[in-house]
């Protein structure tokens, strides 16, 4: 899919709050149908059409940050479970999110904004999404994006508040396969279609060394991923966890016809669950 819009941003609207996310690319536009019209038995066999406006459609991609990580995971994944007091701390949370096998996801409205025009998506929901892992590269998540209204003109002229933010960095996320840490992964992508049925697969990139290569059925994998720098009161604060259960291997693309060292991909089914840990000091609707 083309990624355009270098000029534009992105403003989610939850019933609790407004998140203004950090930019990376976008291709939401409106779903186009068609209304046939059949040629008559007796014309003279010309069919028409009008094209018209059947909602919305196309992706988001953003860079997590400490600030945006615990919304935009919970509106990709779906259920979350009660907050958790962290102790010896005074205000933060731990909330356990999971991605169960249905269309679970919260409806929130975009409001897109492209070279000054405005654009009103509301109830849209997300039918898929992706989470990767490059090393020296910025965490990112890939929204698929859905809704059945069509846009409208967005009609304030409010200024969208633009907020800086650390961001999670893949050179610093710890990679934990049956409870053994492997150094030589470089590069994770979670793939996740939720059409029809949750559908989730992981491809792992990894340097092909002699003893480190990656089981073909995994129990558990946990990715613990932490900001770079540690100067928040809780260590906690900064810092996501997801763990999949019960990955097999369905495809090894490696190929070692290569004289440098060997980077290749693994792909792996999801058998199992997924979850994910996030924190944060607000009730996790109303991060922003």
């Amino acid at each position: 899919m083309k990624m355009q819009g270098c000029n534009c941003s992105i403003l989610i609207k939850t019933e609790y709050s407004e998140l203004d996310i950090p930019y990376s690319e976008e291709t939401i536009r409106d779903a186009i149908s068609v209304l046939q019209e059949e040629a008559s038995i007796e014309g003279d066999g010309t069919c028409k059409a009008i094209r018209k406006k059947s909602g919305v459609t196309g992706c988001v991609v953003t860079s997590l940050t400490i600030g945006t990580a615990p919304l935009l995971l919970y509106l990709a994944m779906g259920a979350v479970g009660l907050p958790v007091l962290i102790s010896q701390t005074r205000s933060l949370y731990r909330y356990s999110l999971c991605l169960i096998p249905q269309e679970d996801t919260e409806y929130f409205n975009l409001v897109q904004d492209r070279g000054g025009e405005r654009k009103y998506f509301e109830r849209c929901f997300v039918q898929g999404f992706e989470l990767r892992f490059e090393r020296e590269q910025a965490i990112k998540l890939k929204l698929d994006v859905c809704g059945d209204a069509p846009s409208v003109i967005y009609p304030y002229a409010d200024k969208f508040e633009k907020i800086t933010e650390e961001r999670f960095y893949s050179d610093n996320v710890k990679y934990l396969l049956n409870g053994k840490e492997y150094k030589n992964i470089y590069g994770i992508t979670l793939l996740v279609k939720k059409e029809s049925g949750t559908k989730t697969e992981i491809w792992i990139k990894r340097s092909l060394e002699q003893g480190s290569d990656l089981p073909e059925i995994i129990d558990e994998f946990v990715i613990n991923a932490q900001l770079l720098r540690d100067k928040y009161e809780y260590s906690y604060y900064g810092a996501f966890k997801i763990t999949l259960k019960r990955l097999v291997l369905i495809s090894n693309e490696t190929n070692v016809n290569n004289s440098d060292t060997v980077i290749s991909p693994l792909r792996y089914y999801t058998a199992g669950t997924v979850s994910a840990d996030v924190f944060s000091t607000n009730s996790i609707h109303a991060v922003c």
